[in-house]
């Protein structure tokens, strides 16, 4: 247990020290929250509603998709992980740590959104706190889950990017974190359902704001859970000691799984 709390200070400092992680889990969350802020609630009414939940998926985005996954693929690449092993450090330790940290780092960021956002710019306070706990860290382990199997199925650097991309891109535009879904021509809405961000926004707005869902949101709250698991347990049934020497009869392509709770959110959601 020491060894593991041990292990998981040294991430999350890890987080607080590197230049370009501290930009990830700080300085680009909090800098664009400060230019929506500035910016969007002027020009997008609806905007000011939601902005708090909106600004916490950036920056839940930006630690995991953007932060979590390159220094897996670095410590594979340098050695690091066969040296853990060779020290008896299990691959669940590798897989769940970054995840924990990766938590806290965005449990700070949201507290300092939350709190600053109502007074500086009039965005709507949560009606029940507790739901929106729940959500916030639930949203949170999906999409740790995302980033850390992005992590273990990325052969190099420039993969993470693909990967990452794919999920943050369509999110910032589709995911109802600027346009509520609902506003969305139904192709668009389509899509934006294989997407987290949307399943969080809608549980958030269901349960968090008494604002009007899209569909009912204890079954975002099913799809985003279902999704965290599978990526967090493909993370640990996929991952790779060492760069060169991959195990037999793991496929990568076992990834795209962990978007089956989003299929069938499609499939079954739409009216």
């Amino acid at each position: 247990m020491s060894a593991f709390l041990h292990h998981f200070l040294y991430d999350f400092r890890t987080g607080l020290r590197d230049k370009s992680l501290l930009l990830m889990n700080y300085l680009f969350p909090l800098g664009f929250y400060i230019l929506m802020g500035l910016l969007m609630t002027g020009l997008n009414p609806t905007f000011a509603p939601t902005m708090i939940p909106a600004m916490i998926l950036v920056a839940m985005m930006a630690c995991t998709l953007l932060g979590l996954p390159n220094p897996v693929v670095e410590s594979r690449e340098a050695g690091i992980f066969r040296s853990f092993k060779i020290n008896g450090v299990p691959a669940l330790s590798i897989i769940t740590i970054p995840i924990l940290s990766s938590l806290v780092h965005i449990l700070l960021v949201s507290i300092i959104i939350t709190f600053t956002a109502i007074p500086l710019f009039k965005a709507g306070a949560p009606v029940h706190w507790g739901y929106f706990v729940l959500i916030l860290f639930l949203t949170a382990f999906t999409f740790a889950s995302l980033g850390m199997l992005i992590g273990v199925i990325s052969p190099n650097s420039r993969s993470i990017v693909l990967f990452s991309q794919s999920f943050f891109l369509p999110s910032m535009i589709l995911g109802g974190l600027m346009i509520p879904s609902n506003m969305l021509p139904p192709a668009l809405y389509r899509i934006s359902l294989l997407l987290p961000t949307s399943y969080a926004m809608n549980a958030w707005r269901g349960l968090a704001f008494d604002m009007a869902p899209t569909f009912d949101p204890r079954w975002a709250l099913l799809i985003l859970l279902a999704s965290g698991l599978i990526a967090y347990f493909l993370a640990v049934y996929l991952f790779s000691w060492d760069s060169k020497n991959k195990q037999r009869g793991h496929n990568p392509l076992l990834g795209l799984l962990t978007l089956v709770p989003y299929i069938l959110g499609v499939i079954f959601l739409v009216s």
